[in-house]
């Protein structure tokens, strides 16, 4: 990720492996306009090189912003198995953060886990009635797992970002239990005999004790960049709609019927579209209001901002849009809610959000308030877009989830094993690209 000072003409980007020796088919889409004097350039590689990268910045034809640059090899592509063995070098590599509050405070209940005790009170507690448990072992950087219950389908999202992380860092031998449903799962009190189980999920709440990792819709759109069709969280920022002063001063909101407050928003757009656009895509737990409030079409997610601003309301637990939202251009209205993300605790209303209350009695009052204080609005919009443009990068991902493992491990009592049923979960095949990884010791005759 890269940004350059903005020009009156377009610029073109150029990657290329830095030694002529080495050919490697390299994915550069255009530039994104970040509409802030900074643009985001996205790459994806298809191929490893040794020697390195480089990367040329071009305008009618001649170097600019001090191009190139040289990235010094080797450059793995993302399915390359090469690992750096010292984590301690890796998380410095990477610039990852030495703290993580919301970690410290997930994991506060847990001085200790006792992995013999979680063996036997997780599968009867959790899989029996969720359904949605699978139980990893994490072995010699290898691993293995196996599913508890009927509802284990997302484990591929979870199966995706171990494998990608056990590639590019070593990752400390554990065992644990992820729940892949959509409710946090332990509600037992930190002080409660017994006390709470050690689950990872991906959403937290206020009257929950699991320990939260990033939503599998923010890891999979960032492993899937430039691969799949959906929106992830570089593209959103170049396509944050009109600039602030051009955008229709309305709050707008589109999403299925999985929270009753989201009929209330389209109830109270019915009565007030000058404040709000609100409409529901689809029908799947109130069916019977269908009729009343009618379905609206679908908007693709870009064209939410032509809109000043933007109504966030929890879906059956968080509203995992959120992430997009913060990175728009637009003013986030984000109703009070119990349940959170894992980078929530870094925003502050009135800061990075407008907050509204639950039942959403002040949300027409919220949105006039706006409208009449649009600078101050302008600014806070502006604050929440740059925090999440931090929080939300590739990397400190990576580096979250990295933290999660490390500190489970350093407090797991009991070792790790690969338990009855468990099957070993490989590396995606990479016989279609070079990956000759330079930390890899090779043979020598004398050994074979």
């Amino acid at each position: 990720m890269a940004s350059f000072a903005r020009g009156t003409k377009p610029f073109k980007v150029v990657i290329k492996a830095l030694s002529p020796k080495e050919y490697i088919r390299i994915h550069v889409p255009d530039p994104l306009d970040r509409n802030d004097g900074t643009f985001l350039m996205r790459y994806r590689m298809y191929g490893s090189v040794n020697e390195g990268l480089v990367i040329e910045v071009r305008h009618e034809d001649k170097h600019v912003a001090q191009s190139p640059y040289l990235l010094k090899g080797p450059v793995y592509h993302e399915y390359c198995d090469c690992l750096e063995e010292d984590p301690e070098t890796w998380q410095q590599t990477l610039s990852c953060p030495s703290n993580e509050a919301q970690i410290s405070k997930d994991f506060a209940p847990f001085p200790s886990i006792d992995l013999d005790r979680m063996l036997e009170e997780v599968p009867r507690r959790f899989a029996e009635n969720r359904g949605a448990i699978v139980h990893y072992t994490v072995l010699n950087n290898q691993i293995y797992r196996r599913s508890l219950g009927k509802y284990t389908d997302f484990k591929m999202f979870s199966d995706e970002m171990l494998q990608s992380l056990a590639r590019k860092v070593r990752l400390p031998d554990l065992e644990f239990y992820i729940n892949v449903g959509d409710w946090p799962v332990e509600n037992r009190k930190a002080n409660a005999t017994p006390g709470p189980m050690p689950m990872i999920s991906w959403c937290g709440s206020s009257d929950s004790r699991d320990i939260i990792l990033p939503t599998y819709d923010i890891t999979h759109s960032t492993l899937e960049a430039l691969r799949g069709v959906t929106n992830d969280l570089l593209s959103i920022q170049g396509h944050t709609g009109p600039s602030w002063d051009n955008k229709t001063e309305q709050a707008f909101f589109r999403g299925r019927d999985s929270r009753e407050e989201r009929l209330q928003l389209v109830q109270m757009s019915k009565k007030n579209p000058e404040l709000l656009d609100a409409g529901i895509t689809g029908y799947f737990f109130f069916r019977e209001m269908e009729k009343q409030l009618g379905k609206a079409p679908l908007v693709g997610f870009f064209d939410f901002f032509k809109y000043k601003y933007q109504v966030n309301v929890d879906g059956t637990v968080a509203a995992y849009r959120l992430p997009y939202l913060m990175l728009g251009d637009s003013l986030v209205l984000k109703q009070e809610s119990q349940y959170y993300e894992h980078f929530y605790s870094n925003l502050k209303p009135g800061k990075h959000y407008i907050p509204i209350k639950r039942h959403l009695g002040d949300l027409l009052d919220k949105i006039k308030w706006a409208k009449e204080n649009d600078d101050e609005m302008k600014k806070i919009a502006k604050e929440g877009q740059s925090l999440a443009r931090d929080l939300l990068q590739p990397h400190r991902l990576y580096c979250y989830y990295y933290k999660v493992f490390q500190t489970y491990a350093k407090r797991q009592i009991g070792r790790p094993e690969i338990r009855y049923k468990m099957e070993h979960v490989p590396q995606p095949d990479d016989n279609s690209t070079t990956c000759n990884c330079h930390r890899r010791k090779t043979e020598s005759k004398d050994e074979l």
